[in-house]
């Protein structure tokens, strides 16, 4: 007797636990079409550090509130927010800093574009170069911009449109200065 009482329970279990699993099926073109957008980013990141080296020596450092990166129909990353990236030089200290409100990278050539309130701070000279777009070309190591430009350092301000520098900001060149002033210490 006690054996068909467990096979009076036993079979409706197996009974429903086998239409369970036989009904359950996620079909992930539907998946996809109801979680997806064309328009949201592939991947996003929050408080994202990164460092780039080169032989083992930090090279740049990029810091970003929010970095969202989309692979269509451009690849991109872009970093909105807030966006500071620390130039290293040879002797591992930072040699200048680059700080702006928003800034995308290329994903195919590397280059750098930042936007709103542009500070580059050359850290050892105490200069800042103000403006609103940079452009950083990754591959031939300038930065350059074709907006009005404002240097400020310690003993002179110099204003003009368009500037080319390092990234080290060691040396600026203006396209059509516009004023230099000296300052009085």
């Amino acid at each position: 007797m006690k054996f068909k009482c467990i096979y009076f329970i036993l079979i409706p279990v197996v009974l429903s636990m086998t239409g369970i699993f036989i009904s359950c099926e996620n079909d992930l073109q539907k998946v996809k079409k109801i979680t997806t957008h064309p328009n949201q980013p592939d991947e996003t990141s929050e408080e994202l550090h990164v460092i780039y080296t080169d032989s083992g020596y930090a090279q740049i450092e990029i810091f970003a509130k929010i970095a969202e990166t989309y692979a269509e129909p451009k690849k991109i990353t872009e970093f909105k927010d807030g966006l500071k990236v620390n130039f290293y030089n040879d002797d591992g200290d930072v040699a200048s800093v680059l700080t702006s409100l928003y800034g995308q990278i290329d994903g195919v050539s590397g280059n750098i574009t930042v936007r709103d309130s542009v500070k580059f701070l050359n850290v050892k000279q105490e200069k800042t170069l103000a403006t609103e777009v940079l452009y950083w070309n990754k591959g031939g190591d300038s930065i350059y911009t074709n907006k009005p430009v404002v240097i400020t350092s310690p003993d002179m301000v110099v204003s003009g449109v368009g500037a080319w520098t390092t990234r080290a900001f060691d040396t600026a060149q203006f396209y059509e200065p516009t004023a230099k002033i000296y300052l009085n210490k």
